[in-house]
């Protein structure tokens, strides 16, 4: 790495090796593989002649760049979508005893858009996007990003795709991922202040083995509730209609969670990574030669409420092969308005988990520092039953306008104890709360490279029931 925009380039969260970077697309697992794809510019570090870019990893940490595979076409730029294993060559586009790879995406061109196929024969190091025409084109200027899934209670392809303007999830039905049938509308619901993208639905099965569904879908610039890029809700699916039976949620109540997929054709477990950027500042980052980064991949679980099933995000275990050196506290006191120093020194990545109680304070705060000043302040407002994020920037980093902030969430401490996990890496820090129940996260660039943690209490004193900082290393992806 040189020169100090790359310094904040990332150890083990995905960055583009150069140039432009937003929305994960096509992810899916084959073979021991886990393949990327995403939106890419390959000219230039701005949103533009956008194409598919490819990654694969087999751990969701080391990434190996593949290049472009889906470059721009002539008459359009290949925009969001996804990318299935069709096991069955139901596709009929099977060579040998390989399954193919379907992609399907969002083809733009200036007032159009439609869903197009594309396909690899070879375990996506070869695509061929032949067709001229679409799949799915009902002549609309917005009608994008299809995620398209199998269903096997009713033996076919599930298509989810947006309606933005009209804030609308439509469903489609194929036999073959080339001839496609409308099903049901869902929306508008939730929230619908801004244009919705990015739809993701998904089946999750909650503590108890109670079987529920689960749509995501994205509001467009990105905050809803005030918040975050995405809204969730929880219900029931037959294959035809999506019925929610929990209101719509907020998915991540930070600045830079948007556009999350997950990947398909993973048994198990349900994964997913989101861009971690905000349409505010994204083309205008201090980083360079890459400009967007996709967060650390997190495993979802649905775990039951008074409100019903909420979403439980926490980063996958297979970060824990990166933990270095620990470094532990138990019991320690926190007097009021006295910080108390969690790092025995700066680390450019940090792993930690943190359980606080309030013996008296009425607030208690995490002061993440990038050299000597605070650069994130997470607060725990006990009486509020809050949670915020704080994120201010040295001039000398040279982050855009409007980059700084303060972001809130609800959040109710059991026994007046906080629990926290916090991801804190080079450009990022990623907030897990009430063991993934509230997230939140935020891009942060620190003035030197490397991160200090404290806790302080207000109002009163407080204890640091268990604190454990690792450090983690990896080496740079790609």
């Amino acid at each position: 790495m040189t020169g100090a925009p790359d310094r904040h380039r990332p150890l083990f969260h995905f960055t583009p090796a150069r140039h432009w970077m937003n929305d994960p697309n096509g992810l899916l697992h084959f073979g021991g593989e886990y393949h990327l794809f995403y939106q890419h510019n390959p000219f230039g570090p701005i949103h533009g002649h956008l194409s598919w870019a490819h990654a694969v990893s087999r751990d969701l940490v080391a990434w190996e760049h593949l290049g472009v595979a889906l470059p721009e076409r002539p008459d359009r730029a290949i925009y969001s979508g996804s990318a299935v294993v069709d096991w069955h060559n139901t596709s009929g586009l099977g060579l040998g005893d390989v399954p193919p790879f379907v992609a399907l995406y969002t083809g733009h061109r200036a007032g159009h858009q439609a869903q197009y196929l594309a396909y690899s024969q070879d375990r996506g190091r070869t695509w061929h996007d032949p067709w001229e025409r679409p799949v799915l084109d009902p002549g609309k200027a917005d009608f994008r990003d299809p995620r398209v899934f199998w269903h096997g209670e009713t033996g076919r392809w599930v298509m989810a795709v947006a309606h933005p303007a009209e804030r609308q999830v439509e469903i489609f039905s194929s036999p073959n991922l080339r001839d496609w049938t409308p099903q049901s509308v869902f929306g508008p619901a939730g929230d619908t202040r801004g244009p919705w993208e990015v739809p993701e639905l998904f089946a999750l099965t909650d503590e108890r083995g109670v079987d529920h569904w689960v749509l995501k879908v994205d509001v467009y610039p990105g905050r809803p509730f005030g918040r975050s890029g995405g809204q969730y809700f929880v219900g029931t699916f037959d294959g035809v209609t999506f019925r929610p039976t929990t209101p719509a949620r907020p998915l991540d109540h930070g600045p830079d969670f948007y556009a999350a997929l997950s990947f398909s054709d993973l048994p198990g477990r349900r994964v997913w990574l989101g861009w971690m950027n905000h349409w505010r500042y994204a083309s205008r980052l201090p980083t360079g030669p890459w400009r967007g980064t996709l967060s650390f991949p997190r495993e979802l679980s649905l775990v039951r409420s008074a409100g019903g099933p909420v979403l439980r995000q926490r980063p996958v275990a297979e970060l824990d092969r990166l933990r270095g050196a620990e470094f532990r506290l138990t019991g320690s006191p926190l007097r009021e308005g006295v910080p108390l120093t969690l790092t025995p020194r700066a680390r450019p990545a940090l792993d930690l988990t943190l359980d606080l109680a309030g013996r008296g304070a009425r607030r208690l705060d995490l002061l993440i520092r990038g050299g000597a000043r605070e650069e994130v302040v997470l607060s725990h407002d006990l009486e509020g039953n809050r949670l915020v994020l704080r994120r201010r920037t040295a001039p000398s980093v040279g982050a855009p306008e409007g980059f700084d902030g303060e972001y809130g969430a609800p959040l109710t401490a059991g026994n007046g104890l906080l629990s926290l996990r916090v991801l804190m890496h080079r450009s990022s820090v990623e907030v897990f709360a009430e063991d993934g129940r509230v997230v939140m996260t935020a891009l942060a660039f620190p003035e030197e490279v490397g991160w200090t943690v404290a806790a302080v209490a207000r109002g009163g004193d407080a204890e640091v029931v268990r604190s454990t900082v690792c450090s983690l290393a990896a080496s740079p992806p790609g």
